[in-house]
């Protein structure tokens, strides 16, 4: 698999400042606001991210002058990682790369949750961020299928869904998620 244009690249790259000092404030505001999310949903405290980044209210609001640009950032920075698993992962033998990126996505669905609702489906960010996920994971789906490890009466689209639907669920620790993945997954495997 080849290095693929991702929309979502530009986006991430054009809101990152080039400062090192205010894109390390940056990086710990996202890797904060991610956290929170997944503890506390939408409604998270934007005074306590700040403080878990390390820096103040007014670099947070620097960087994201509303909450949506926030969650926006946050998401967009999610589906950059996905993409960048997806390459990193491209060369492995094609069900280990497909579950590689797989539960990379199961653990991108718990910050999705949180932000989802603060997104409309028509935006400009989500549009590119579904292309470049389905850009993404898609190509190692058909990968899998075409080797013969993968269900071909599926597509792409209904595995995202049922990884969804799993994850959407709450479990007793992240073990237990990964465990009812892999059950479900088995299921979508055709060789054992």
């Amino acid at each position: 698999m080849t290095a693929q244009p991702f929309p979502v690249r530009e986006i991430v790259a054009a809101r990152r400042p080039h400062r090192k000092d205010a894109a390390r404030n940056y990086d710990a505001l996202l890797a904060a606001a991610r956290e929170a999310f997944a503890e506390h949903g939408a409604e998270a405290s934007l005074e306590d991210i700040a403080r878990r980044a390390g820096v103040g209210i007014g670099t947070l609001y620097r960087n994201f002058p509303t909450r949506r640009h926030l969650f926006e950032s946050v998401y967009a920075d999610e589906v950059n990682a996905l993409c960048q698993v997806a390459e990193e992962v491209a060369d492995r033998e094609p069900w280990d790369a497909l579950t590689a990126w797989l539960n990379r996505f199961a653990g991108y669905m718990v910050t999705k949750r949180a932000v989802r609702e603060a997104l409309n489906d028509e935006s400009e960010i989500f549009a590119a961020c579904r292309a470049s996920m389905y850009a993404a994971g898609g190509p190692l789906f058909t990968r899998a299928q075409q080797a013969g490890e993968a269900r071909t009466d599926m597509d792409f689209v209904d595995l995202l869904r049922m990884v969804s639907g799993i994850t959407a669920t709450t479990f007793d620790d992240d073990a237990q998620r990964d465990r009812v993945l892999s059950v479900a997954l088995d299921g979508v495997r055709t060789t054992r």
